[in-house]
C-alpha cells in the first residue's frame, strides 16, 4: 500500500535518510570477520540511537561524535543515555566504540586562550567518551600555523598531557589515538614520522596509539594504490608508528590526488584509490 500525499506540492519530496527509518533490523547479526568493521554513526535523536544505527547497517564496530564537531558548547550525557548505549552494544556485539573529537580542538596552535579551549574541550571529550565506556578517543594533532614544528608538536604532548590530567584514563580503558592528516602547510601529522613523534611523547603520561586514515595517507603523499607503493608505505609504517599501534584505520577514498594534501574524502572505490587497495584487505 502506497501513502500518498494529502496536499498538492511543487517542492520535491523530502527524502528519508534516517536508518531507523529505512532498515527494518535485521534477522540475525552480521558475520564476523577477521577484522571489526562499522561507520561513523548518526548520533541524531540521542546518541543511543547511534547503536542501533550501527547494527542496521551490518556493522560490528562503530564510531561518533559525542557531541557537535563544530561547536564549542558541549553536549551533555545523561546516565540513562549512557546505560542505553551500554546495554545495545552489549547485545549487538559492538565493540570497540569510538569517539571521534571536536573538529575544532587544537592543540599545537600559539594562540593562549584558544589552547586553553581546546584543552578544556578535549578533557570533556574524554570525560564523555569514558562515561560512554568507549575503547579510543580520536584526535587530529592540530595546527601549528605562527610558530615551528618542533614548537607545535611540543605543545600538542603538553595539552594532550594536560586534558587527561587525573582522568585515569588507563583505568577506564580509554587510549587516545592520534590521527595522521592530510599534510597541508601547517598541520602536524602529515608524515608517519611525526605521528610516531608525538606518540613519543605522550607514552610516559597518556595511554595511546595511532589512527590511520587512508584518504589522508594518499594526499600527503604516500602511494597506497600500486602494489609496490603499498607494500613500501606498510614497511614505512611499521618503521615509524609500527602496525600493532594502530587499533583503528578510518577507510576512505580520496577525491585528490596523490600528494595533493587536500583533506577530500570520498566513497569508497569512487575515486583516487580505487577497490585494489580496499579489497587487499
Amino acid at each position: 500500500m502506497l501513502r500518498m500525499p494529502t496536499a498538492a506540492s511543487n517542492e520535491p519530496a523530502k527524502r528519508e535518510r534516517d536508518i531507523l527509518k529505512l532498515i527494518p533490523p535485521p534477522d540475525a547479526p552480521p558475520q564476523l570477520t577477521a577484522r571489526r568493521i562499522g561507520i561513523h554513526t548518526s548520533t541524531a535523536g540521542g546518541v543511543e540511537n547511534a547503536a542501533e544505527r550501527a547494527y542496521r547497517l551490518g556493522c560490528n564496530t562503530f564510531q561518533i561524535f559525542s557531541s557537535s564537531p563544530r561547536q564549542w558548547k558541549p553536549f551533555d550525557l545523561s546516565r540513562a543515555q549512557c546505560e542505553v548505549m551500554g546495554r545495545l552494544r552489549d547485545k549487538y556485539d559492538l565493540r570497540p566504540l569510538i569517539v571521534h573529537a571536536n573538529y575544532l580542538i587544537n592543540v599545537a596552535g600559539g594562540n593562549t586562550g584558544f589552547c586553553g579551549k581546546s584543552i578544556e574541550a578535549l578533557r570533556a571529550e574524554m570525560q564523555r567518551a569514558i562515561a560512554l565506556n568507549a575503547a579510543y578517543l580520536v584526535l587530529h594533532p592540530g595546527s601549528f600555523r605562527g610558530s615551528e614544528r618542533a614548537e607545535g608538536l611540543e605543545r600538542a604532548a603538553s595539552a594532550i598531557a594536560q586534558a587527561a590530567e587525573a582522568q585515569h584514563l588507563a583505568r577506564a580503558g580509554l587510549t587516545v589515538l592520534i590521527e595522521n592528516t592530510a599534510g597541508a602547510e601547517y598541520s602536524l601529522g602529515g608524515s608517519f614520522e611525526q605521528v610516531a613523534e608525538l606518540l613519543d611523547r605522550l607514552r610516559p603520561v597518556v595511554p595511546v596509539a595511532a589512527c590511520i586514515d587512508t584518504c589522508h595517507t594518499h594526499v600527503a603523499g604516500y602511494d597506497i594504490v600500486s602494489e609496490a607503493g603499498y607494500e613500501q608505505t606498510m614497511r614505512q609504517l611499521e618503521a615509524t608508528i609500527g602496525l600493532k599501534n594502530i587499533p583503528v584505520w578510518h577507510c576512505n577514498d580520496a577525491k585528490a590526488d596523490r600528494g595533493s594534501k587536500l583533506d577530500r574524502h570520498q566513497h569508497i572505490g569512487r575515486e583516487a584509490s580505487g577497490w585494489n587497495l580496499f579489497a587487499a584487505w
